[in-house]
């Protein structure tokens, strides 16, 4: 085999059910039950219509400016996998555009997240596919490898390995690794439900906010009364 161009069998992978499940909870509250410590960087925005990106990530791993290994992805995807592709946040050439995205959609697949480039944009922006990138250009991409698929990448420090929850909306882009599901999924329902019922109270103007002046109070802060 050689190395940096391979392709992996990926032997796991979230079930519809989990997906699911999590897609009904905001991107934010899966973060704050991980202890905020995940993330893909603030450059990784959606692009598309509007609508949450969920699904089992299918990973890529291709030299900067090349999609060689993408088009592959695309065709070894399963309906509702998510095609996550580090390009190496290289902004030089796109990674994708409106074929691959058609070609995408009628394969059923559940969105496209590029560490990269694309380009394209009024088409994905005219869609509801989930498209996420780091930018767009014009320049399009080469397609003569090498790369890598079903691998372990990282995307400003977020590990995504093949199979894990990948999970974006209007605040970005989330990883939830295969062996946390279900422990994080039970914080986050916990969170979501908790904030859900803090709106109702706030709405109906019942807010407790006495944890604010108890807060200041442990940590010392000092009132200081307006002098003249």
């Amino acid at each position: 085999m050689t190395a940096g161009f391979r392709i992996f069998e990926r032997r796991r992978k979230v079930s519809d059910e989990d997906v699911r499940r999590f897609a009904e909870i905001p991107v934010a509250n899966i973060s704050d039950s991980m202890s905020r410590m995940t993330a893909a960087g603030t450059r990784l925005r959606p692009l598309h219509l509007g609508g949450k990106l969920a699904g089992a990530a299918i990973t890529v791993k291709s030299r900067p400016g090349d999609n060689l290994m993408v088009h592959k992805a695309l065709d070894l995807a399963e309906p509702g996998d998510i095609v996550v592709v580090d390009a190496g946040a290289d902004m030089s050439n796109a990674i994708i555009g409106e074929l691959m995205v058609a070609h995408a959609i009628q394969r059923k697949l559940g969105g496209i997240v590029v560490n990269g480039a694309v380009r394209d944009l009024a088409a994905i922006q005219a869609g509801s596919f989930p498209v996420f990138a780091a930018g767009v250009t014009h320049r399009g991409p080469y397609k003569d490898g090498p790369g890598e698929i079903n691998v372990p990448i990282a995307i400003d420090g977020m590990v995504i390995a093949p199979g894990d929850l990948v999970i974006g909306d209007s605040d970005g882009l989330l990883c939830v690794p295969f062996a946390d599901l279900a422990t994080v999924y039970a914080d986050a329902k916990k969170k979501n439900d908790a904030e859900a019922a803090q709106m109702a109270n706030i709405v109906a103007g019942h807010s407790d906010r006495r944890w604010v002046d108890a807060a200041l109070q442990k940590l010392n802060c000092e009132q200081v009364a307006r002098q003249g």
